[in-house]
């Protein structure tokens, strides 16, 4: 029974030191300052990442997505503040869908849909005006539509699938972007 807990207590300590080994390895990415003090912090870089409106025809649902997702995008890019002089410029440009799941067989109405967003975008150095990243990425939501009758209710719920569906669309390219300027490459 002693010789159990020694083991246990020598796994332990074994453990604990390689874990005192590697923690010296690892930044967190989104520290304020670097290792070496002299490269700007991640949150400084992304800060400059200018993004412009997406082009989409005005007053239609689509503006309106887009309006949401460069929305989301900013406020993950500069939070709070207002981002610094730009030193990229992020181009967007994306396409949405939609396509019933289920139909309800008393009035053919369908009672369950999914809304898509396929997005490309394209990370410009304004320095050089070169395209430095360009990637792809899409989200799909899927929402009820209540009752054959609520009108009100199935707009609602399409537009909070959008919502959903563009800071999905933010969140993955911001990780992107963070990723891009964290490497440095």
């Amino acid at each position: 029974m002693l010789s159990a807990r020694i083991r246990i207590a020598a796994r332990l300590v074994a453990v604990a030191a390689l874990a005192a080994l590697t923690a010296g390895c690892f930044q967190p990415m989104y520290a304020e300052r670097t290792l070496d003090g002299q490269s700007s912090a991640l949150r400084e870089k992304l800060m400059g990442v200018e993004v412009p409106p997406v082009d989409k025809a005005n007053a239609s649902r689509e503006a309106r997505v887009g309006v949401e997702v460069r929305n989301a995008l900013a406020f993950k890019l500069y939070g709070t503040a207002t981002g610094a002089p730009p030193t990229h410029r992020l181009v967007l440009r994306f396409n949405t869908s939609r396509s019933s799941l289920m139909i309800d067989p008393t009035t053919a109405l369908p009672t369950s849909e999914n809304y898509g967003i396929d997005a490309q975008f394209n990370l410009i150095e304004i320095a050089s005006n070169k395209s430095v990243m360009t990637g792809t990425t899409f989200s799909r939501v899927s929402y009820d539509m209540p009752g054959s009758y609520q009108r009100f209710a199935r707009t609602r719920a399409l537009r909070d699938a959008e919502d959903r569906a563009a800071q999905e669309i933010a969140d993955n390219i911001q990780t992107r972007l963070a990723s891009f300027f964290s490497a440095g490459t």
